[in-house]
C-alpha cells in the first residue's frame, strides 16, 4: 500500500508514512549547510490527531510514501458536526472535519464533485481541481481615475474567502480562482 522515496524527491501535499502515522506535507526546506551534509526539513500534520510537527531526515533517507485509493464523491454541505459528501456511485455518505480538509473549505460549494482521498477505509483528505468559479459576494468599488496597472483590492467570495482582485471587479462577477494559491486568476 506504499512505496518509497529519497527525502529529496518530497513535495508538498503528500502524505507520507512516519512511525506508523500518516502525515501531510505543508512545507519542504531542503538545506546544504556551507561543507556539511545537506537535509531535508518537513513541517507536517499527522491526520488522524491534526498535530503539526517538524521532522529532519537526511538527504538519503528512504521516507515511505503511502498511497491513496480516490472516490469521486459530491460535495453537499456544512454543518457544525463537519462537511458532508456523497459517493455518487453508491450514495453512501462521509462526512469530514473542518481540521482534516484545512484551507481547502474555502473553495468547496454546494453539489460540487471532488476526489476524496482514502488511506484503507479510512477518509484522509481531499483533491480539489486546480481552479474554482466563485461569485463575488462584497468588495469596494473602484477608485475612478486610479491608473496603476497591478492595483489590487480585497473580495469576498461566497464561501468566505477573501482574495485580492483587480479594481474592474465587481459584486455579483463569477471569477475563477487557483485552489493551489488561493489567488485570482481571471474573469468567468
Amino acid at each position: 500500500m506504499a512505496n518509497t522515496l529519497l527525502a529529496t524527491q518530497l513535495r508538498k501535499g503528500m502524505i507520507i508514512k512516519l512511525d506508523n502515522e500518516l502525515y501531510r506535507i505543508h512545507d519542504r526546506q531542503h538545506v546544504t549547510p556551507g561543507n556539511l551534509r545537506g537535509f531535508v526539513r518537513l513541517k507536517m500534520r499527522n491526520l488522524r490527531n491534526q498535530v503539526m510537527a517538524e521532522h529532519k531526515a537526511r538527504s538519503e533517507d528512504v521516507i515511505e510514501r503511502a498511497t491513496l485509493d480516490e472516490k469521486e464523491m459530491q460535495f453537499l454541505y456544512a454543518d457544525g458536526e463537519g462537511y458532508h459528501f456523497m459517493d455518487t456511485d453508491s450514495y453512501e455518505q462521509i462526512h469530514l472535519t473542518e481540521d482534516t480538509l484545512g484551507d481547502s473549505v474555502g473553495f468547496l460549494k454546494a453539489e460540487m464533485l471532488i476526489r476524496v482521498e482514502f488511506y484503507g477505509s479510512e477518509p484522509v483528505g481531499i483533491e480539489l481541481p486546480q481552479t474554482v468559479d466563485l461569485k463575488v459576494v462584497d468588495t469596494v468599488p473602484a477608485i475612478k481615475g486610479a491608473t496603476a496597472t497591478n492595483q489590487l483590492k480585497p473580495a469576498t467570495l461566497e464561501t468566505g474567502v477573501i482574495v485580492q482582485v483587480p479594481p474592474f471587479i465587481g459584486e455579483g462577477d463569477f471569477i475563477r480562482v487557483s485552489t493551489e494559491t488561493g489567488g485570482y486568476l481571471a474573469r468567468a
